[in-house]
């Protein structure tokens, strides 16, 4: 049965040809859901020959590990092919713009819900692209996000168990990042310390720091400068073999 709150745009490739699929995960600081962070950047993975998935996940007032099920559960159903797609099970990749890079980065790190049924390896990406994400619970934090996803004074345990920066291993997928140096909202902290924790793991990486820009741009069509991650992310899924 196909997860609440998933919707599909198939890419534009002949029919039946397998291709890649990703999970686009929209920002909204997990209080709401971004619009122009959701079925546009599905449109353009589409027109790169990517099936792409965009998943609504459960914000405020749910808690963690409610969205986290639900991104977990959305892939591994991707990778089911009950929808009907010609989908690579072994090319499923998630991207997460803010809090969904939070979401994304997090999933990436296959941190457990307490679920066996969605704490598999299916429920893992390949690959990562994280959009002016948010990143630490704990150092220049956006506490939004954090408020909306665990409440009221949560434990230090708990904020460190979910930075992503501190999550990772070498078992974490590749990933393209991109930030804003003057984001005025998520620190581009966040981008850099998770950059360079996949260094210190051994993980390829790609990062790009625009100098300017405001928080949220999504596509940033229009925008100087940050207009050309889509083509700078498009080249790096290219050389992962990601382009039909």
């Amino acid at each position: 049965m196909e997860p609440p709150g998933l919707s599909a745009v198939p890419a534009t490739v002949p029919a039946g040809r397998e291709s890649p699929a990703i999970l686009v995960l929209p920002g909204g600081g997990y209080q709401r859901h971004a619009d122009h962070e959701a079925e546009p950047v599905a449109g353009w993975l589409s027109s790169l020959g990517i099936h792409a998935f965009v998943l609504r996940y459960r914000v405020a007032p749910h808690r963690h590990p409610a969205p986290l099920a639900d991104a977990k559960a959305a892939l591994a159903w991707i990778r089911s092919s009950g929808h009907g797609l010609a989908v690579d099970g072994s090319r499923v990749g998630v991207l997460g713009f803010s809090a969904g890079g939070h979401l994304a980065a997090t999933l990436a790190a296959g941190i457990p819900t307490g679920d066996d049924a969605l704490d598999v390896p299916d429920s893992r990406p390949d690959l990562v692209i994280l959009c002016y994400p948010v990143v630490s619970f704990e150092t220049s934090v956006h506490q939004g996000s954090i408020d909306n996803l665990l409440g009221a004074s949560p434990s230090r345990e708990l904020l460190a168990g979910l930075s992503a920066e501190l999550t990772v291993t070498g078992r974490t997928p590749p990933a393209f990042i991109w930030h804003t140096f003057d984001d005025g909202a998520v620190d581009v902290q966040h981008s850099l310390r998770y950059a360079l924790a996949l260094r210190q793991a051994f993980v390829p990486a790609e990062l790009h720091v625009f100098p300017e820009g405001r928080h949220g741009l999504g596509l940033a069509a229009g925008v100087a400068g940050v207009e050309r991650w889509t083509e700078l992310c498009a080249t790096w899924l290219d050389g992962h073999g990601w382009r039909e």
